[in-house]
């Protein structure tokens, strides 16, 4: 496996910039050499392109978007300036969030050949890697450097190289083959009997900080935690198949006693009887390993979803009289720290079935001490009972504003301990990875006897200040008499239709999604698309939930608390024609089009091309139909370099407007039929602070 084995996550810091240049190169490579070997046990090319399970994107989408990932964050870190290959990076763009057990994803995709997205990765490869060699080096890497950005996608290539995997364990074994560099774990024994160990009470402190950090890290691992953790017992061993199997002979399925509500759902919608990876062949049990079946190994770990492993714990508890259930977040650092564990070595091997250092499986749960316990880190992920939330003093990166915040929702639980595939980021301490509670990863559980009961943090509130002041902007009061903007803009746009056909409406750099839920009083449909998804994920949970709550920065320290409903917004009626998507308006997907109203809003001066967006957009639009532009025309070279922008410079010595360019660049196929005209905005900010803005607003009919 030696070939196979990945570089550890490097250090941030160190004295020496060229070597430190040269491990960051080191780590890039044979982390996608990795993940391209990964994709080699697929048999042929049609397992790129079949879906392994239907609520995920087939592995063709998996093997492009690290890639399209690595493209978008340079682009945002301003570290390239031009898209390698647009129709892939549209493509590649977004995934699918297994979001629901029971939401099926039929979207059609026109997918490129394996061989173009292997040379398209070879491209930004090799881009990385031209970058890594001329843009200078600071020591150490702090949250605000350029190569924070570099390490991000590999990183985030890391977090593929797991679920990737886990897809391809799912695929159909016509698709897969054996790999000499995927070998999995050959021994399996009598599984042993678990028991139970004490562990005292004790703190644990969790919080990486950006003043002094040695790793990378993601952003939910960011501010502070600290909490007392009272005694509890915790199994010796993870929980096996051996184990598990006397739950499936005891009828643990189909006691509907033993699952929460969520859970027995899910359970009657799958139809599960048994661990979605066991195989039931005549009357003897197998295990489906990622490219292969072999008989069932039955001291190996059980990998199930959180939904099995807290039914297991509901059984054990009514057939052993205790209070059983899964490990917190926090008791799981208490196991941690009671097992005297540290990072792992840069230098040596594991000292758990981790970071594929020893198998490309699971092995025995009796493989790797760990203090009195076996496999707190490695082997397969554990389980916990807490919803991922942020810690105290959360901060989102600029550059993947994204990567935590859809997750805090109460839905998603964190998963601890990383898995044998768990590589860089994954396999430290601080890791805090969490999943839809039907979700299947390497995934299994230890549980834990305790009269405390598992407490939950809240994360019901909205408390990243730009998104409660947008979540204010658009949804909140009205301060200074002036219109909420969102929906004025709706009803001009409205107003002026008059009676044009109104059947699809696109709201375009919708943020909170006001306008986009107001138009679709008029319009049969209305789409709302932004490049944030944390912006998206706000009017996706008015429709979702049928609430919005949010704090709101008074002074200081000092927060209200705000509450919206969409019954009190009078938008209910609605909620089912409107659709929200993540996009880039510079390079929207074909599927976009048909409109009879676009409505670009304050968007046209936060494009990287503008123009690009203009020159274009009457290709998505109906003969007759109207656009609709507002903006402050406030041109930032943070956003749009100078040379991109539409107006506010001399030309030929004369003052040329944004109001010019647009006449210049839309003449071709629209007439100016409305505007322009002043619509003001205000945006608070705090009690005493408030922005004051005129947008101007022009209307544009489509004529060819």
């Amino acid at each position: 496996m030696s070939q196979l084995r990945c570089k550890r996550t490097p250090l941030l810091t160190g004295n020496d910039v060229n070597a430190k240049r040269e491990e960051i190169r080191t780590y890039l490579h044979t982390t996608l050499d990795c993940y391209e070997l990964l994709f080699e046990t697929l048999s042929n090319d049609e397992a790129y392109y079949k879906k392994p399970i239907s609520l995920r994107h087939p592995l063709i989408f998996y093997l492009g978007h690290t890639s399209t990932f690595f493209v978008n964050k340079l682009i945002l870190a301003g570290l390239i300036t031009a898209r390698i290959n647009p129709r892939m990076e549209s493509t590649f763009a977004v995934g699918v969030d297994e979001m629901s057990w029971d939401d099926l994803d039929t979207t059609h995709y026109d997918w490129p050949t394996v061989e173009a997205v292997r040379a398209y990765r070879n491209r930004v490869r090799a881009i990385v890697d031209q970058l890594i060699s001329d843009l200078p080096l600071t020591l150490p890497i702090t949250w605000d450097s350029p190569w924070w950005t570099i390490l991000m996608g590999i990183e985030h290539e890391l977090i593929h190289l797991e679920t990737s995997s886990v897809l391809i364990r799912q695929h159909a074994l016509q698709y897969v083959k054996p790999h000499d560099d995927w070998e999995p774990c050959q021994t399996s024994g009598s599984a042993p009997q678990n028991g139970l160990v004490k562990v005292p009470a004790g703190s644990v402190q969790m919080g990486e900080n950006k003043a002094n950090q040695i790793h990378y890290g993601w952003d939910n691992e960011y501010g502070d935690h600290l909490a007392e953790v009272p005694a509890f017992q915790a199994s010796r061993y993870l929980v096996s198949n051996q184990e598990f199997l006397a739950f499936v002979e005891a009828n643990g399925y189909a006691t509907e006693s033993y699952w929460g509500d969520e859970g027995r759902a899910w359970q009657h919608h799958v139809r599960a009887q048994h661990p979605a990876f066991w195989v039931k062949q005549d009357t003897q049990w197998r295990l489906r390993l990622m490219t292969e079946e072999v008989s069932m190994p039955w001291d190996w770990p059980v990998e199930v979803n959180y939904h099995e492993a807290k039914a297991f714990c509901n059984w054990k508890t009514a057939s052993s009289q205790q209070p059983v259930r899964l490990p917190t977040e926090d008791e799981w650092y208490r196991l941690y720290d009671v097992a005297n564990l540290s990072e792992v070595p840069h230098n040596e091997v594991a000292t758990g079935n981790l970071h594929l250092d020893y198998y490309a499986s699971s092995c025995p749960v009796t493989e790797f001490p760990q203090g009195e316990f076996f496999d707190i880190v490695g082997n397969v992920w554990q389980w916990t009972e807490t919803p991922t939330y942020p810690f105290e003093g959360f901060d989102v990166h600029p550059h993947y504003d994204d990567f935590t915040t859809p997750t805090f929702d109460n839905q998603h639980n964190l998963i601890k301990g990383g898995s044998w595939i768990s590589c860089g980021n994954e396999s430290l301490k601080s890791a805090r990875y969490a999943f839809r509670r039907h979700f299947f990863q390497h995934a299994g559980f230890r549980y834990v006897v305790s009269d405390t009961p598992a407490t939950q943090e809240n994360s019901s509130y909205e408390t990243d200040k730009l998104l409660s002041e947008y979540a204010e902007f658009h949804y909140g009061d009205t301060y200074f008499d002036v219109p909420n903007f969102p929906v004025t803009l709706a009803h001009l746009a409205i107003a002026a239709m008059g009676d044009r056909p109104a059947h699809k409406a696109l709201d375009l750099g919708c943020a909170s999604g006001r306008s986009t839920l107001e138009l679709a009083r008029h319009f049969d449909h209305v789409t709302g698309i932004d490049f944030s998804a944390r912006f998206i994920g706000q009017g996706v949970q008015l429709i979702q939930q049928g609430v919005l709550r949010y704090t709101l920065t008074d002074e200081g320290e000092l927060v209200s608390y705000k509450e919206r409903t969409l019954t009190g917004l009078g938008l209910d009626q609605v909620k089912h024609k409107v659709e929200f998507f993540q996009g880039d308006a510079c390079n929207l997907k074909p599927l976009h089009s048909g409109y009879d109203l676009i409505l670009a809003a304050n968007l046209i001066d936060r494009l990287y091309d503008p123009a690009k967006f203009l020159k274009t957009v009457h290709t998505r639009m109906n003969t007759g139909g109207l656009l609709m532009i507002t903006s402050p025309y406030t041109w930032l070279t943070e956003h749009t370099k100078k040379e991109a922008w539409i107006g506010g410079f001399k030309r030929d010595g004369e003052n040329f407007t944004t109001l010019d360019g647009l006449k210049e660049i839309l003449g071709s196929h629209f007439r100016l039929i409305q505007g322009p005209q002043a619509v003001p905005f205000v945006i608070r900010e705090t009690r005493r602070k408030f922005q004051h803005t005129l947008a101007e607003a022009t209307l544009w009919e489509k004529i060819s």
